[in-house]
Formats: C-alpha cells, sequence, structure tokens
C-alpha cells in the first residue's frame, strides 16, 4: 500500500534545450554586431556582449531549477519527503502516525504543511494551489487509512 505524489515545476525547456537557445540566441546576435563591426560601429558589439550576458545568467538560472521536484511516498513504514532543488537532494522521513497535514491557506500560508514532533516541512512551491489543495486533501485521506494511524 504505497502511495506516490510528484511535484514539479511545469517547464518548457529542459536544461540543454535552454543551452541550444543560448547558442542560437549569441549565434544571431553577434552575426548582426559583426556586420555592424565591420561598418565600423563598434557599440553594437559591446551592447551584444551586455545583452548576452544578461540572457545567459537568465537561461542558466532557468536551467539550475527547470528539473526541481518534490516527491513524497506514503509508505506502511514512514512518509518520506524527497526534495531536489538546484541539484541539491534533501529527503525527510515522518512517522505517518504523528504526522498532521495542514492544507495551504490563503491568509496564512500557501504551502502544504507536514507536522510531526520532530519536523515541521512545508511542501509544494513547484505546483499551483489548486494542485496543492488537492494533493493536501488525498494526502490527509491516504494518512488518515494508514493501517499505522488506525492501531
Amino acid at each position: 500500500m504505497a502511495h506516490t505524489w510528484i511535484l514539479k515545476r511545469n517547464c518548457s525547456l529542459t536544461p540543454r534545450q535552454s543551452a541550444a537557445v543560448y547558442l542560437l540566441l549569441c549565434t544571431g546576435s553577434f552575426g548582426i554586431a559583426l556586420l555592424f563591426l565591420l561598418q565600423g560601429v563598434w557599440v553594437v558589439l559591446a551592447f551584444a556582449f551586455v545583452e548576452m550576458a544578461a540572457v545567459g545568467w537568465a537561461l542558466l538560472h532557468y536551467a539550475r531549477h527547470a528539473l526541481d521536484v518534490e516527491r513524497i511516498a506514503l509508505t506502511e513504514q514512514a512518509l518520506v519527503v524527497e526534495r531536489i532543488d538546484a541539484g541539491r537532494r534533501s529527503r525527510f522521513q515522518l512517522d505517518p502516525a504523528r504526522t498532521r497535514i495542514a492544507p495551504p491557506q490563503a491568509r496564512v500560508h500557501k504551502l502544504i504543511r507536514l507536522e510531526s514532533p520532530a519536523t515541521c516541512l512545508e511542501i509544494g512551491s513547484y505546483v499551483s494551489e489548486p494542485i496543492r489543495q488537492q494533493v493536501a486533501q488525498e494526502l490527509a485521506r491516504a494518512i488518515r487509512s494508514h493501517p499505522r494511524r488506525l492501531r
């Protein structure tokens, strides 16, 4: 009886595709700058460098977070939350019999809060509010019917 929820960002481009887009943009921008440089207008090349540096920084930030994910698994022994954020992996293991699910509330906090005696954890930052509400309801229902909770 294992339940699993995977919460991940809705990203259009993979990191590899982001690099390809950046290479394409650099080719076009520096190609045009080179044409202006041949005409004696060197300032366009300077602006192309600044522009591509800014675009490169933005795409690098995007690519670092494109694969962020939270995996929540409810097994017979534990509630396990694994989070990958910008390549850093963290893992939390909670006792389902002693864990309380606080669903997202608009005024207080918008994330799902998992509260146990040893840990307080907020999840759901990679998905929209309706999906958070749905996951919170499903998770609460699964924990209520968990075999260790019924003892």
